[in-house]
């Protein structure tokens, strides 16, 4: 059954790229904000045996990225998903909350094309989108210093 996802209040997003697709991720960005102001992102990683050990990185992005962002997001709203099936082949996860879009490509999302048939369009934006949220965390995500 599809699930129904509710925007984030007051106009604020999230966005979280996990992973492997399955899980436990290794991986995970998390981006939260508010249109038109800066957001915080933060990059968690598990490493090790057992991926036991944890990396922590945590920044900011400034008003204008954000945006840009958010520009690069709003076409994702009904891309084909599957909570089975990494339909992109990027093995990853990724979860958008915003006002406008609430999108997974691990969920069954309703009002999304058929799920399991994503276009050669349809997989590039999505990569582009990947890959500019990867892009995002190595410039402005840092490690944390105790």
């Amino acid at each position: 059954m599809p699930r129904s996802m509710a925007p984030p209040p007051s106009g604020e997003f999230s966005i979280r790229l996990t992973k492997p697709f399955t899980a436990p991720s290794t991986s995970k960005i998390e981006i939260i904000g508010e249109p038109n102001r800066p957001a915080t992102i933060k990059h968690t990683t598990h490493v090790g045996a057992q991926n036991q050990t944890l990396i922590i990185k945590e920044g900011s992005i400034n008003a204008e990225d954000s945006n840009e962002l958010m520009d690069l997001i709003r076409p994702l709203a009904g891309l084909p998903s599957d909570p089975n099936e990494d339909v992109y082949g990027l093995d990853a996860r990724l979860d958008v909350a915003t006002f406008e879009v609430q999108w997974d490509n691990g969920e069954e999302v309703e009002g999304a094309e058929a799920k399991s048939n994503p276009t050669g369009e349809n997989k590039q934006m999505f990569r582009d989108v990947v890959e500019s949220i990867e892009a995002l965390t190595r410039l402005k995500a840092k490690e944390r210093t105790s």
